[in-house]
């Protein structure tokens, strides 16, 4: 049996669509606006009578002529700072809310009595009361923008956030400032100088009034496996074996708590860590330079417990230094994992949890 299906309509040509058209603009002619919304508010655009009231036609070319008085600033809608019953979700009070990395060029002065301008990443937050939908952020920024042409310090840090709990019309508040610093080291033995580059960032917190003062510092190292290398010697003596013990590239994240009184340095911090941990990886390297950092290494070989150890060492024998924590990660070159250990002083950086990416976030990426 043979089935003969109709013959399929034609695809619509041009002349179709226009009396289509037609036929549309015939119907909208004595339609009320509502319904030709109701229809499809796209409609609008194919009316020759201009506009609906709930579609307008729009202009498209931007007016760069248009001058904004205080009159239609003040007309514009401010929804952040709106009443609560705008709020969505629970109305419960905000720790942090604001703004992460905007950065400027910001000048810093340094222990030789240099100044040094360097591109810096801006973090500021404020609190949030429970009933208040929300902050300008913008404000944020243009306060701290009232002081970045000043040599930054974490007293010029303080008149920043002052200024921008004044302007946001809140209690505590969050500044930290992150940089890549740069300082000139020297090689081991062959008397070459290069630029060493450290993730450093300095943070101010006021809570109930109260300011605090803190500096964060990445101090990259390499760490030689004690284990390892008493077994390379091992091999060496009982069978004439050469081997050599495993090391890797680690980096400890050095936070501490700075108190009144003397100024803490950034140097100071790096000075501190290196004194610490003294196997600091090299800039500038010839062989001779390569063969003292094996010996440095075999003379300073250290487990990561160790290593988080030595830095509590220093920081607890320095009295500027206030709460800290020391977060080491040695990146395994034996294992395809890496070893962590976290050590802190006092209540200020103790916690019950971590971030669960902590110990990725410990990779020297420069």
């Amino acid at each position: 049996m043979n089935l003969h299906t109709s013959e399929m309509k034609p695809k619509p040509d041009r002349d179709d669509a226009r009396e289509a058209l037609a036929l549309l603009r015939a119907w909208a002619g004595s339609a009320s606006p509502e319904e030709v919304a109701d229809l499809d508010p796209a409609i609008a655009r194919l009316l020759t009578s201009g506009e609906v009231s709930n579609y307008p036609l729009l202009r498209r070319d931007y007016p760069e002529d248009f001058v904004v008085d205080a009159r239609y600033r003040a007309s514009l809608p401010d929804l952040q700072n709106g009443p609560a019953s705008l709020i969505r979700g629970t109305r419960q009070q905000l720790q942090h809310v604001g703004i992460s990395n905007f950065r400027l060029p910001i000048r810093f002065h340094t222990r030789d009595n240099g100044d040094l301008t360097l591109e810096t990443s801006v973090t500021g937050t404020v609190s949030l009361e429970a009933g208040r939908k929300g902050i300008n952020m913008s404000r944020i920024m243009r306060s701290f923008y009232k002081h970045a042409e000043k040599t930054f310090s974490l007293e010029v840090m303080e008149a920043a956030l002052a200024d921008y709990i004044t302007d946001l019309d809140s209690v505590d508040a969050r500044l930290q400032m992150r940089i890549s610093y740069p300082a000139k080291v020297r090689s081991l033995r062959s008397g070459l100088e290069g630029f060493q580059y450290y993730d450093i960032a300095m943070e101010l917190v006021e809570t109930g009034g109260a300011k605090r003062k803190f500096m964060h510092l990445d101090y990259v190292y390499s760490s030689t496996c004690p284990c390892s290398l008493e077994l390379s010697e091992h091999a060496r003596a009982a069978r004439g074996q050469l081997a050599t013990p495993h090391s890797q590239r680690s980096v400890a994240r050095i936070s501490v708590e700075v108190l009144e009184g003397d100024c803490l340095w950034f140097e100071d911090l790096i000075d501190l860590a290196r004194r610490a941990v003294p196997t600091e990886t090299q800039v500038m390297v010839k062989r001779e330079d390569e063969q003292a950092f094996a010996e440095l290494n075999a003379a300073n070989p250290v487990f990561v417990e160790d290593a988080a150890r030595l830095f509590c060492e220093q920081l607890l024998a320095d009295p500027r230094v206030g709460d800290f924590r020391v977060i080491a990660s040695h990146q395994e070159s034996l294992h395809s994992h890496d070893a962590v250990s976290v050590l802190t002083e006092g209540d200020t950086f103790a916690a019950q949890s971590l971030d669960p990416k902590l110990f990725q976030t410990l990779l020297h990426g420069r």
